[in-house]
């Protein structure tokens, strides 16, 4: 594949705790630069690129990036974002949550973070490395019945990123509405194809900018 036919499906990331506003303003000109989907930043920066990137889709992250926080919370999260100028929002379910098998109150907390949304786009992060396979399919479940847009493999931070078996899993179980973002790990323009051809709708990666130096 080509770049040009790759940028298009990535949401260019930069969640480091040291990033500073200058490394997310070259973040968000390479963005500009290749055409990715988005740019993925801390919600402390939305505002900032919103004023300065107007053209550029920002993705920002809530719960993040261990998922307990409690709901009220992960909605104040998200509205202030939409409010700040995000377009996607990524949050992170209660992992304990789902270790204790509470699936109808993470489809409950995942349908109220939809409502504060506000129409923009939720991906929802369930961490695979930490769930079996049975806690997985139950996931899909709850992405799919709270009317999310996507499921999301990790954030990054976990023991492991996404995995090629955990995205055919994924759509042996979503409904038709929900698609897929893999995200941790994914460094190679490889990697990235890999993905894509099993059907991922967006990957999450910080290497945008290694891809683009591939091609040259």
């Amino acid at each position: 594949m080509k770049n040009s036919e790759i940028f298009p499906f990535i949401d260019h990331t930069l969640l480091r705790a040291t990033a500073t506003a200058e490394q997310i303003r070259r973040l968000c000109e390479e963005a500009c630069a290749f055409g990715t989907a988005s740019v993925c930043i801390p919600a402390s920066y939305v505002n900032q690129v919103r004023g300065e990137f107007p053209e550029l889709k920002i993705c920002t992250v809530i719960g993040f990036p261990l998922g307990y926080s409690t709901t009220e919370v992960k909605c104040f999260e998200a509205r202030d974002a939409v409010q700040n100028g995000a377009d996607e929002i990524d949050m992170v379910i209660n992992i304990g949550w789902a270790k204790d098998g509470r699936f109808p109150e993470i489809t409950k907390e995942i349908a109220e973070v939809k409502r504060a949304c506000g129409g923009k786009l939720l991906k929802v992060i369930i961490e695979t490395c930490y769930l079996t396979d049975e806690e997985k399919i139950a996931l899909c479940g709850c992405v799919t019945e709270a009317g999310a847009d996507f499921i999301k493999t990790s954030t990054g931070f976990g023991s492991a990123g996404a995995t090629l078996e955990d995205i055919r899993l994924f759509k042996d179980h979503i409904g038709e509405n929900v698609k897929i973002k893999a995200a941790g790990g994914i460094k190679t323009k490889a990697d990235i194809e890999e993905f894509l051809k099993e059907g991922c709708g967006r990957i999450g990666t910080s290497s945008a900018a290694s891809i683009s130096v591939e091609e040259e």
